[in-house]
């Protein structure tokens, strides 16, 4: 078990990952400001940086090419202000497409919100 930030006031990592994907598969875009803060930066591969809450909130609404989903988070670790977590998605893209795919993330994690997350996916790519 891994024991709660000091950055992360009352929330464990676990649970703060917990809610960020219960958010996202739930498709509550209006509650992303609940887990990211408002000058967050979210790197995901084939992207610019989206940066800033706004942004993040127009990719989730307008450019993600899933349409549902969940994802199974495998592990949760943290160390101060940093977590990272693994697992994979399973859903539907927009095209109606199946996807599964193996994921990790890491965040950088300061009062109790999300302000910098990066997404790696697991394929060949070297």
């Amino acid at each position: 078990m891994v024991s709660p930030s000091p950055n992360t006031t009352d929330e464990s990592p676990e649970k703060l990952v917990g809610e960020l994907f219960d958010v996202i598969d739930g498709c509550r875009w209006n509650e992303l400001g609940t887990v990211f803060g408002n000058e967050c930066t979210y790197c995901r591969p084939g992207y610019e940086p989206l940066v800033g809450l706004p942004r993040v909130e127009h990719f989730y609404r307008r450019e993600r090419i899933i349409a549902s989903g969940r994802h199974q988070v495998d592990h949760v670790v943290s160390d101060t202000d940093t977590v990272a977590c693994w697992g994979r998605f399973v859903g539907t893209s927009r095209t109606g497409q199946p996807l599964s795919e193996e994921f990790a993330d890491v965040y950088r994690v300061r009062e109790g919100k999300i302000v910098f997350r990066k997404t790696f996916f697991f394929r060949a790519a070297i």
